[in-house]
């Protein structure tokens, strides 16, 4: 049986970035990561577009846990612990600069999610901790003094054992019957399938937008971008991680409302439809939008309100501006589906946050057992949230271990 002071299960950001601080805070540690594949950091190798999107410039703890669907309130202190800009410090310290883009996101100032992952394997290295792959894990057992960890092929043992397989249903069933409570998976972060002649043919325009699904109190601010298959952007991504509940039970059957004029609602829309008529009395009503929205869009949306194609302002009916101010602020859209967002497929579910201490991040229930990342039902938006809570787990786990 090979012994360590400290094993980490799971070969991901989770688990190198935990690994490194230990043994950077706790020279003397013997410590060893052991992932299922033969690939470690897989996930970030693709994350950002194989750019690697480290963390989001989100410097105030208060305002970066409203990025999270589950764990709000939860990741506060650990926030307060280890928080952004203390990301950015970490990877200047181990020689990789981040860049900030117009959105927030940031990135290693190289474009390469491989700067992220030569940058944990040259630690690993320099620190001596083992990264050992082919390891599946088939039990995970607490002794008296240790835990004992069965992998198809070895026999591990260790003082203290950290869990960051992120959503690995097999690891969870392990956990679940040591006692833990897992909070079924469901997916986050994915769009919407939608056929629907208002939108066809729009393929890649984006434009700002409230959606919100019918009969549910779940809404979202941001732009929507029109694909092939319906809907994407990052509102209607953030919609899907605030939803995921409900979407899932909805078996990702619903009506989204589309208001396309955020600023306007149906009263405000109808005042201003009128003005334009007054305005624009001899122009034709389609083709040229009067408002904030592509061409292409408003053309679509003035057919739907049944608008003819050679309808000019003067002669369009208060019912017509009902039924176009209905369509912009009001549009009801059928989504059959959905699809998994890029190649990022994040799940909502895992370790009931009430089982976990978050001053340590340790086990309530088991000593000597850690969580880090998303084996825990925490989940955020696109834009490096997930890394971040990843960082700072692993942070937190160095300095109480």
């Amino acid at each position: 049986m090979k012994h360590y002071d400290v094993i980490l299960v799971g070969g991901g950001a989770a688990g190198f970035f935990t690994a490194i601080n230990l043994v950077e805070k706790h020279p003397h540690l013997k410590v060893a990561i052991l992932e299922r594949g033969k690939e470690v950091l897989s996930k970030v190798r693709i994350s950002g577009g194989g750019r690697c999107n480290v963390t989001h410039a989100c410097f105030v703890p208060s305002d970066l846990v409203k990025n999270y669907p589950r764990g709000e309130k939860e990741l506060l202190g650990p926030f307060n612990q280890f928080c952004t800009g203390d990301t950015i410090a970490w990877f200047e310290q181990h020689g990789v600069s981040l860049k900030i883009e117009e959105d927030g996101r940031m990135f290693p100032t190289t474009d390469s999610s491989e700067t992220i992952i030569d940058c944990f394997l040259k630690a690993t290295r320099q620190l001596d901790i083992q990264v050992l792959t082919q390891q599946s894990v088939q039990s995970i057992f607490r002794g008296e003094n240790y835990w004992k960890i069965e992998t198809q092929n070895e026999h591990y043992s260790a003082e203290k054992v950290v869990i960051t397989t992120g959503s690995n249903p097999k690891i969870w069933e392990l956990l679940a019957q040591l006692g833990h409570t897992i909070v079924e998976a469901v997916p986050s972060l994915f769009t919407f399938n939608c056929k629907d002649s208002r939108i066809k043919d729009l393929m890649g325009l984006s434009t700002p937008a409230i959606v919100s699904v019918a009969g549910t109190k779940l809404s979202a601010t941001g732009p929507l971008l029109i694909t092939h298959w319906g809907m994407s952007g990052p509102g209607i991504l953030r919609l899907s991680a605030w939803g995921a509940r409900i979407l899932a039970e909805k078996k990702y059957q619903c009506t989204v409302v589309i208001n396309w004029l955020p600023e306007e609602d149906r009263e405000s829309c109808v005042a201003l439809l009128k003005t334009i008529r007054g305005e624009h009395s001899k122009k034709k009503v389609a083709r040229k939008a009067p408002v904030d929205l592509p061409n292409r869009l408003w053309d679509n949306l003035v057919q739907a309100a049944g608008i003819a194609d050679e309808q000019k302002w003067a002669d369009v009916t208060n019912k017509q501006l009902q039924q176009l101010a209905e369509q912009l602020t009001h549009g009801q859209f059928q989504v059959n589906g959905k699809s998994t967002f890029k190649e990022e497929f994040v799940t909502a579910g895992g370790i009931d946050l009430k089982e976990v201490n978050f001053k340590t991040m340790e086990s309530k229930l088991l000593p000597h057992l850690y969580f880090a990342g998303e084996v825990v039902n925490i989940d955020a938006i696109t834009g490096g949230f997930n890394f971040q809570n990843a960082w700072t787990g692993g942070f937190i786990i160095a300095n109480n271990v």
